[in-house]
């Protein structure tokens, strides 16, 4: 079994390289099997703020998300999260959505001024969070059970300080979609919100392929990243044949924060 597992791993991946190396100068970088599987390994098996490699995580249960409105504009920040949470349970085919109770939810995601973010860093994340907050516009976290499932999650966003830097809608998008799994930032992603030096501030279709992948059933929580290569290699070349690469753009151009961006 496990010699057979091996020879299928070394024939996608010969077969990968067939297939992209004489077109890999020509395509997008998002459209390369082989940037792909690489940036999933960065951006979900690793944190920002560590170097260890992690296990696979993400959400088994339904994610419910309680508003805690702190600011004014309350029907413009609902609006906001409302559209992203929307696209995100459409590209993961996952449960995602707003509670009115906070008790139900297990995602407490807040709207905040800046006077106040250190101070909610420590309430919602604790003390060792607040060393980041001079280096962040906005932050989350989440935690996990013993079988790497993510359980619940914080978002919070000083709204005054994002606006001033014109990174609101940035926040909106990169942080709940961090909170799914995918929580590490790298330079090896691009386009990309998980990428500080990238101008998106909507999901690309790197990130929506992503978020594909780590949603896919065949991918667990707790894989290693050997566990989880031999997946993610025969979903990329799955991908390939089923034509995702050509439809993730009209999938990502469904979502209302696409559509009010002006993507058609």
């Amino acid at each position: 079994m496990v010699q057979g597992m091996k020879r299928r791993v070394c024939w996608f991946g010969a077969l990968l390289v067939l297939l992209t190396s004489t077109a890999s100068f020509a395509q997008p970088r998002w459209q390369d099997p082989a940037i792909v599987e690489q940036v999933f390994y960065l951006v979900a098996m690793h944190n920002e703020y560590s170097s260890n490699e992690q296990r696979i995580r993400k959400w088994r249960q339904p994610v419910k998300i309680y508003l805690d409105h702190q600011v004014g504009d309350v029907e413009l920040h609902t609006d906001l999260a409302r559209m992203q949470i929307e696209h995100l349970a459409l590209l993961t085919n996952h449960s995602i959505t707003l509670v009115a109770d906070k008790a139900e939810a297990n995602v407490i995601w807040q709207f905040t001024r800046q006077s106040k973010w250190e101070a909610s860093v420590k309430e919602m994340m604790g003390e060792a969070s607040v060393k980041h907050v001079r280096d962040a516009m906005c932050m989350a976290n989440f935690a996990i059970n013993s079988r790497s499932e993510l359980v619940r999650a914080n978002i919070i966003i000083p709204v005054d300080q994002a606006r001033d830097h014109g990174k609101l809608l940035a926040c909106v998008v990169e942080e709940v979609t961090q909170i799914l799994g995918l929580p590490n930032d790298s330079d090896q992603a691009y386009p990309s919100i998980f990428n500080d030096h990238s101008p998106e501030d909507v999901l690309s279709p790197l990130d929506a392929l992503l978020l594909k992948l780590l949603y896919h059933p065949s991918v667990k929580a707790g894989m290693t990243k050997a566990q989880v290569a031999p997946v993610i290699q025969e979903l990329l070349m799955q991908f390939m044949f089923d034509d995702t690469y050509n439809t993730i753009v009209k999938e990502l151009n469904q979502g209302e924060l696409h559509q009010l961006m002006g993507y058609q």
